[in-house]
């Protein structure tokens, strides 16, 4: 029981970096009718990771939603990885 919250309140804390590009872009202006429907296909993505897996929780499926939760925190772990390389490292990336 503990594993799905700590991977669901992790993916729901990783949702909110493309939550906050979203609501910038929108402000900005570079969020327009031309990519409007890529960015609602990945807002739509995270609702169904997030409110899917409860909803697998709540409905005795916990195995299903663990994997789900699983395979979405995947690109987020390797993005923290690359980014602590970076910062950790005195390499020059230019």
């Amino acid at each position: 029981m503990n594993a799905f919250w700590i991977l669901w309140i992790f993916n729901a804390v990783m949702s909110l970096v493309p939550l906050y590009f979203f609501i910038v872009g929108l402000g900005d202006g570079s969020i327009n009718n031309d990519n409007m429907g890529m960015w609602l296909i990945i807002m739509l993505v995270i609702a169904a990771i997030l409110g899917g897996s409860y909803w697998l929780k709540e409905s005795d499926h916990l195995t299903a939603a663990k994997v789900i939760l699983g395979i979405a925190t995947i690109p987020s772990v390797i993005a923290i990885i690359f980014f602590l390389t970076v910062l950790l490292s005195k390499e020059r990336w230019n």
